[in-house]
C-alpha cells in the first residue's frame, strides 16, 4: 500500500521539477512511511511513497523496465501477480524482481491496455510510456484505491492518490463547486465523480484514462462494470458451493504478505466469515483485534469473543468510549473532503490498534452492497411491490394524500416514520430509494440553502445521480437496481472512502476479501430469493456458512459502529453546534441561511428536536472549508 502522485504535460516536453513531485508526496507522509522516489523525464515525473508488503528489498518505487522506456508509480496489490507472472515468463519476460509491481509493467509490455482486465487486485496506477509518449491511468474494478487528477493552466495534468497531493501544486486555483455541497449535503460525503474542489476529477472506479502528448484531454474509458442482467441456473446447494470455493479463494489470495497480516472482527457476519476462512488456510494463529464501548447497547465484544474462541485466534480487544469527538480534526485532514458518516471515529480507533501489531489486516466490507445486506434493499424490494399493485396515479392520490397530513417524525427509527413511507411509496421507485440513501432531504436542503445557492444550482439535485444509476443499470429486477447503485455510488464514496482514509491514516493496509470481483460477479446473477428471504438480507452467504459459524452470528440483527453524535451536540460539542450559524468558516460563505441555522442548534441543544446527525455534516463540512479553502 503506498501514495502516489505526478505531473505530466499534455502539450510539450517541459521539464519537471523532482522538488514539485517531492512536495505533493510530502503532503501524505502516511500512505507510505517506509520510504519514497521521485523519477523524472523530459514532460513527465513521477513520486511514490512506500509503505513495504511484498518484496521489501527490491520493490521500489517508481519502478522501470530494464530499457526505461516505461516506467510505474502504483498504489495497491496485484493479488494474482504470481500467476500472471508465469504466464509472461513462460512468453519470454524477464523478471528483476519479485514484486507485483513488475508484474503492471511486463503485463502491459505483452497486452497493452487490457493487461488491467487481467488484474485482480485493488490498485491505482500511472504507467509513462516513453515510445508513445503516454500516461497511462487505472483504477481497480470496485475502486478500493483512489486518484485524484487536474488540468493545470501550463498545459500539464497533476495527479496524486489524496486531494491534499494536487493541493501542493502552486497553479491549482482553490475554489469550491457549489454542486459538490449539494452532494455532500444530500449524501454525507462527496461522490467519485464530483470533488469539493472546482477543476478536481477522480478516476471512477472501473476506469482507465490514456493521455498522449500534444492531443486534447480525453474522457475516461471503462473496462468493468457489474451486471446484474442475467441469472444463475445452478441449484441452492450447488451455489451454496461456489460461494464458499469463491470466498475461500479471495481470502487466500489476499493473504500473500511479506510483513505481519491479521484482520479486523466485529463478530458479525462478514468479518467472522473473512476470520473463519483465514484460519482455515493459515498455519499461525490468526491475528485478529476487536473496537469495543463502554456502552453496553453499542457494544459487539461479546460476539467477537466467541468467534475468537471458536477459531483460536490471536485476538486483542480494546474497549474505547463513544465520546471520541476528539478526532474530528485528525478526520477533516485525512479525509480533505467533508465526510460525515461517523462510523470513522471507531474505524480509525480499529484501525489504529491492528496497526500494533500487523501491517496487513482483512476487513469484511463489500458483502453487504454484493448480497443485499442493509435493510434499505429490503425495504425498497417491499416498498417496489406495493407500487406494482396500483396505477401510478392512483398511488399519488392516495400514499401522497396520507403523507401530506400524516405527523412528520424525522426523530423516529425509520420503520416508524410513516409519512415518509407513505411519501416514498406515492413516487417511483428511484426516486424511493434515491431518498432512503440520503442523510439530508431535498426540502429540508432547500430550506438551508441561501437564495444565491439555489440560483447557481438551478435544477441541480444530488439524488438524481441515483435515479439515473438505477435507471440505466443492467438489471432485471427493483432489487438488482437498487444494489447497482450502491456498488457505483456508495461503495466507492463512502465505503470504501472511509476504509482507504483511516488505515492509511496510520500507515495499515486494509484488504477487502468480500469485494473480490469474481465474488461481485457471481452474487449479481444470484435469484432476488438467494439474497433476501424474509427478513433475511446475505440468505445464501448466511446459508453457506452454516457449517463455519453459530446461527446467532449468522442470524443476529445487524448493528454496525454506532456514535453518539446527538450527546455530544447537547454536551462537549454544543459550542461547536451554535458556531455554525455564526462565526465559523461555514457561516462566512453565505451559503446557508443563519437563522436557520440557528435553530437547528438551538432545538437540538435544547431537546426539541434531534438534528444530531445534520449538525455532525456542517461541522465536518465547516472542518473541510477550512483546510481546503482558508475560507
Amino acid at each position: 500500500m503506498c501514495g502516489i502522485a505526478g505531473i505530466f504535460h499534455l502539450e510539450t516536453a517541459k521539464p519537471v521539477d523532482p522538488s514539485r513531485v517531492r512536495t505533493m508526496l510530502d503532503r501524505m507522509p502516511h500512505r507510505g512511511p517506509d520510504g519514497s522516489g521521485v523519477w523524472t523525464a523530459p514532460g513527465v515525473g513521477l513520486g511514490h511513497l512506500r509503505l513495504s508488503i511484498i518484496d521489501l528489498a527490491a520493490g521500489a518505487q517508481p519502478m522501470l523496465t530494464e530499457d526505461e522506456s516505461l516506467a510505474v508509480v502504483f498504489n495497491g496489490e496485484i493479488y494474482n501477480f504470481a500467476d500472471l507472472r508465469a504466464e509472461l515468463e513462460e512468453k519470454g519476460h524477464v523478471f528483476r524482481t519479485h514484486s507485483d509491481t513488475e508484474v503492471i509493467l511486463h503485463g502491459y509490455r505483452q497486452w497493452g491496455e487490457a493487461c488491467v482486465e487481467r488484474f485482480n487486485g485493488m490498485f491505482a496506477f500511472a504507467l509513462f510510456d516513453a515510445r508513445a509518449q503516454s500516461l497511462w491511468m487505472a483504477r481497480d474494478r470496485l475502486g478500493v484505491k483512489p486518484l485524484h487528477y487536474a488540468l493545470l493552466s501550463d498545459g500539464s495534468l497533476i495527479f496524486g492518490s489524496e486531494l491534499k497531493s494536487l493541493l501542493a501544486h502552486p497553479l491549482l486555483r482553490r475554489a469550491p463547486d457549489i454542486s459538490a455541497v449539494e452532494d455532500y449535503m444530500a449524501y454525507g460525503y462527496v461522490p467519485d465523480d464530483a470533488c469539493l474542489v472546482a477543476g478536481v476529477k477522480k478516476l471512477g472506479a472501473g476506469e482507465t484514462l490514456r493521455l498522449v502528448r500534444g492531443r486534447p484531454l480525453p474522457g475516461p474509458q471503462r473496462y468493468w462494470d457489474v451486471s446484474f442482467a442475467d441469472r444463475t441456473k445452478s441449484k441452492p446447494a450447488e451455489l451454496e458451493e461456489e460461494l464458499v470455493a469463491l470466498m475461500r479463494q479471495a481470502v487466500r489470495s489476499r493473504m500473500v504478505a511479506d510483513v505481519p497480516l491479521g484482520a479486523f472482527l466485529s463478530g458479525g457476519v462478514d468479518s467472522s466469515s473473512v476470520v473463519a476462512l483465514m484460519a482455515e488456510a493459515s498455519k499461525q494463529a490468526v491475528k485478529t483485534c476487536t473496537i469495543g464501548f463502554d456502552v453496553a447497547s453499542l457494544d459487539e465484544t461479546a460476539y467477537a469473543d466467541r468467534i475468537a474462541r471458536r477459531f483460536a485466534t490471536d485476538h486483542r480487544t480494546r474497549i474505547v468510549s463513544p465520546d471520541d469527538y476528539s478526532l474530528i480534526d485528525t478526520l477533516a485532514f485525512h479525509f480533505d473532503e467533508p465526510f460525515a458518516d461517523a462510523s470513522a471515529l471507531p474505524t480509525y480507533r480499529v484501525c489504529e490498534l491492528a496497526r500494533e501489531q500487523v501491517t496487513v489486516a482483512l476487513s469484511g466490507d463489500g458483502a453487504d452492497e454484493a448480497f443485499a445486506g442493509y435493510r434499505r434493499h429490503r425495504f425498497q424490494m417491499q416498498g417496489e411491490r406495493v407500487r406494482a399493485l396500483l396505477p401510478a396515479g392512483l398511488r399519488q392520490s392516495v400514499f401522497g394524500t396520507l403523507g401530506r397530513y400524516y405527523p412528520k417524525a424525522d426523530w423516529a427509527p425509520r420503520p416508524l416514520r410513516a409519512r415518509s413511507t407513505l411519501l416514498e411509496l406515492a413516487g417511483e421507485g428511484g426516486e424511493a430509494y434515491a431518498a432512503s440513501v440520503g442523510v439530508t432531504p431535498y426540502d429540508l436542503r432547500r430550506r438551508l440553502f441561501t437564495q444565491d445557492v439555489k440560483t447557481a444550482l438551478g435544477a441541480y439535485r444530488a439524488e438524481d445521480r441515483y435515479v439515473a444509476a438505477m435507471a440505466n443499470a443492467p438489471a432485471r429486477d427493483p432489487l438488482d437496481r437498487a444494489q447497482y447503485a450502491d456498488i457505483r455510488i456508495w461503495l466507492p464514496g463512502d465505503i470504501l472512502t472511509k476504509t482507504d482514509r483511516m488505515s492509511m491514516a496510520v500507515s495499515l493496509e486494509a484488504r477487502e476479501p468480500l469485494l473480490d470481483h469474481r465474488l461481485v460477479e457471481f452474487a449479481a446473477r444470484l435469484p432476488v430469493s438467494q439474497r433476501i428471504r424474509g427478513n433475511s438480507g446475505k440468505y445464501l452467504m448466511k446459508k453457506a456458512m452454516e457449517p463455519y459459524l453459530p446461527q446467532d452470528i449468522l442470524y443476529r440483527p445487524k448493528m454496525g459502529f454506532v456514535t453518539p453524535i446527538s450527546d455530544w451536540f447537547r454536551g462537549p460539542l454544543a459550542g461547536e453546534a451554535m458556531a455554525v450559524a455564526g462565526g465559523s468558516t461555514l457561516a462566512k460563505t453565505g451559503w446557508f441561511d443563519t437563522k436557520q441555522l440557528g435553530k437547528l442548534a438551538a432545538d437540538h441543544r435544547s431537546g426539541l428536536a434531534d438534528h444530531g446527525r445534520l449538525l455532525w455534516q456542517l461541522v465536518m463540512l465547516d472542518k473541510a472549508l477550512g483546510r481546503l479553502f482558508g475560507l
